[in-house]
């Protein structure tokens, strides 16, 4: 890992508040590895990329670092951060899972946005990192002026858990979990995905219902790819077609990949991926 790409942290939040967030940045043109496989006219004004991965997930998984290799072989910049209570920020004292919620992951998102990375943003999220790109793109977007636009130029996201929490989580929780999550405050979900249970808290259910953003017709202002896999059982591919039907005005193309599932890791699902983010370059 070159010197530009070393972990650094960004303090988000005030008082009690206060926690750093582990981040990793690559400059435009840095170290590049290899031939760009982008248009020479797409190579020297286009956006970075940020990426947000999803629940549980962490700045270094598969697909995070396939795409650090792909920008960095392109010359892009390229930011990735680990929410607090994931990956290496959750090496800091009080940083605990049980805390997060979706109202504190965005902030988080928005304060990366606004202070590490710079310039025209393409945001590519997976699972719930695309339910926190279109939160962030509606955030920016109500505080958008003519003098200072939102910076997001694009979106793709990979199975978009959007409204993860109402739809995906409580209204597919059978009684008995609801009430345990109610009574007790958590209830801990085994996943295939790790040895250790995800626990969902009543903290997290309840302040999603403060961010939801339901099926009212609304443009994002930018073109928005989505990727999902027909075999997903943890958001299902209905999903990404409800979110289609509420976008509007900006293109949106939804990517169907018959015999993918949730994650979409395999070498063919990262090459749908870049692919697709190359079109928006």
């Amino acid at each position: 890992m070159s010197q530009s790409q070393q972990v650094q942290h960004l303090i988000v939040g005030d008082g009690d508040h206060q926690r750093p967030i582990a981040y990793l940045t690559q400059p435009r043109n840095a170290s590049r590895s290899g031939p760009s496989n982008l248009p020479l006219s797409a190579q020297k004004d286009t956006p970075g990329i940020l990426w947000l991965q999803g629940y549980k997930s962490e700045m270094l998984s598969l697909k995070a670092t396939a795409l650090a290799d792909w920008t960095q072989q392109n010359g892009l910049a390229y930011t990735r951060f680990d929410y607090s209570g994931h990956g290496q920020s959750c090496s800091e004292p009080g940083a605990r899972f049980e805390d997060g919620t979706i109202s504190r992951w965005l902030e988080e998102t928005l304060a990366i946005f606004k202070h590490v990375s710079d310039g025209p943003q393409i945001v590519v999220g997976s699972s719930m990192g695309g339910y926190l790109a279109l939160l962030l793109t509606r955030n920016l977007q109500a505080a958008a002026t003519i003098s200072k636009p939102s910076r997001v130029a694009g979106i793709v996201m990979i199975a978009p858990a959007w409204d993860m929490t109402e739809e995906l989580m409580w209204k597919r929780a059978p009684e008995e979990i609801r009430r345990q999550i109610t009574e007790r405050g958590v209830w801990y979900r085994p996943s295939k995905y790790s040895d250790e249970p995800y626990p969902i808290t009543r903290g997290l259910i309840e302040d999603g219902r403060e961010n939801l953003l339901g099926t009212t017709p609304w443009n994002p202002g930018c073109p928005v790819e989505i990727i999902h896999g027909r075999q997903d059982p943890d958001v299902p591919y209905e999903h990404s077609e409800r979110l289609v039907a509420s976008l509007t005005g900006a293109p949106v193309y939804l990517t169907e990949v018959p015999d993918g599932e949730h994650r979409l890791s395999r070498p063919q699902d990262l090459e749908l991926l870049l692919d697709r983010i190359a079109a928006l370059l």
